[in-house]
């Protein structure tokens, strides 16, 4: 069974949607023992941290989140909040992984890194089995994490930045595979038969 992590995300409805397509073995949820049984965990995320991370913690969620054995996938802002810290809002995170994200020097207001962009992959990772590299996928951001060695993979603007990244059981991709077509539906399913 898979856990999409429900904390009043925009996101959320939209990534199962896309999972659909996948399988029928998962569900919406923000029950503390539905995510800490569930097989694997999809933390997706879009919009501020600050007001995620409340959230988080206002559903009594930040502790299970951080616990969690089972491999969990971040997309979008879910990324971003399994880092230690956020520049917007300056706000700590989940600590999951180590970095802080900062914010794109060319991004005035709203304005955000959006659109389909290559990704350059950096090394073997389960999420880009049978991808291509230089393979295009959704972005939608205007904060982003810099490249470690936890990286995975990388997308390049003004600046070089960490598009996906692995840490023991964590994985967490910037961009959105559930609005990518078909790639991001393959990434999708490889994590779901990780």
């Amino acid at each position: 069974m898979i856990t999409i992590v429900d904390y009043g995300d925009e996101c959320t409805q939209v990534v199962a949607s896309a999972l659909k397509k996948i399988t029928t073995d998962f569900l919406v949820s923000r029950n503390e023992t539905n995510i800490c049984s569930s097989d694997r965990i999809i933390f997706p995320g879009c919009g501020s941290p600050s007001a995620a991370m409340k959230k988080i913690h206002l559903l009594n969620l930040h502790s299970a989140l951080r616990i969690v054995k089972k491999p969990m996938l971040g997309i979008g802002l879910g990324m971003q909040l399994m880092a230690d810290y956020s520049k917007e809002g300056n706000f700590p995170c989940l600590g999951l992984f180590p970095g802080t994200s900062v914010k794109f020097e060319n991004t005035e207001g709203s304005s955000l890194y959006k659109g389909m962009h290559k990704v350059k992959i950096l090394k073997h990772s389960k999420l880009f089995h049978g991808i291509d590299d230089n393979s295009e996928f959704y972005f939608n951001n205007a904060y982003y994490l810099p490249v470690s060695e936890l990286s995975t993979s990388t997308c390049q603007i003004d600046v070089e930045f960490c598009s996906s990244l692995e840490s023991k059981n964590f994985y967490a991709v910037q961009f959105h595979p559930e609005m990518s077509g078909e790639v991001g539906s393959k990434l999708l399913k490889n994590f779901v038969e990780m």
